[in-house]
């Protein structure tokens, strides 16, 4: 099994190097890989980074229940457990839970910018239909944006959680330290193309039937942080990815026809 590990960590860490090659200068990015082509695809902010910014990985993926891991991260919050809801003009409520105690930075960052009204009447600046929908740039163009504390912050990543369909992740650029404001939500379905091309790695075989089900997109897992998921809204995100008018493969969203977030409010759950 440690062999086997220390394989999918190797695979990981070139993606990694791959991802940084391809990347697109100083935009906070999703790195995106069109099935299954790889490209970066996140737009990145360019306010200052703190390069002493610890990035964080938990855990062993030794130690990983796939299946009760993805089950955990879909399972619906307990009683008064914080959560938001994206309200996105025209289409609807997008709520999602967060995991505080793996991604403790991301969380209180998104939550606090949520609750000042960082933002409100924002939009998401870039759609990829079978990829993801990004938005936190209060210009609208994935050049802007920045974290509470002024400065960007490293990753927050954790074996057990994995960029599953409606996974709420953290945008960042290359370089290290430069999370900021920028998220994006995953709208990926799975593929068999995928999972015949999973089968063929070192991938668990739990994790890639985990991914079959869920689907999401196993080329940025363990590249960005994964700080919330989608509990209600799935079709709100669908049909933003589907209906939103790009401009170019890597989804950039003129300001006319992007789809506009008019608040994100934090309460909590109640069943």
């Amino acid at each position: 099994m440690k062999k086997i590990a220390k394989l999918l960590l190797l695979v990981i860490v070139l993606v990694s190097l791959i991802f940084v090659l391809t990347g697109c200068g100083q935009k906070v990015e999703t790195k995106y890989t069109s099935k299954p082509k790889t490209e970066n695809t996140s737009k990145t902010n360019t306010t200052k980074t703190n390069e002493t910014a610890e990035e964080t990985t938990k855990g062993s993926i030794d130690e990983v229940d796939f299946v009760a891991a993805a089950e955990k991260q879909m399972a619906m919050p307990e009683e008064g457990e914080e959560i938001a809801i994206i309200h996105v003009k025209e289409y609807g409520d997008i709520t999602v839970k967060f995991f505080p105690e793996v991604a403790p930075k991301a969380v209180e960052n998104f939550v606090t910018h949520a609750k000042n009204g960082y933002y409100d009447n924002g939009s998401f600046h870039r759609v990829i239909e079978d990829f993801m929908i990004q938005g936190g740039d209060p210009l609208g163009t994935g050049y802007g944006g920045e974290s509470i504390w002024g400065e960007g912050f490293g990753t927050e990543l954790d074996y057990s959680l994995f960029p599953y369909k409606g996974a709420l992740c953290m945008a960042m650029s290359s370089l290290p330290n430069s999370i900021g404001s920028q998220f994006f939500i995953e709208q990926q379905n799975s593929s068999e193309l995928m999972i015949s091309q999973l089968k063929t790695t070192v991938y668990p075989e739990e994790l890639v039937n985990a991914y079959s089900k869920y689907g999401g997109s196993p080329h940025i897992y363990m590249n960005y942080t994964v700080f919330g998921q989608v509990i209600e809204g799935l079709d709100v995100v669908d049909k933003i990815a589907k209906y939103t008018k790009v401009e170019d493969n890597n989804g950039t969203v003129l300001k006319e026809n992007q789809p506009v977030i008019e608040s994100i409010e934090i309460t909590t759950y109640k069943k």
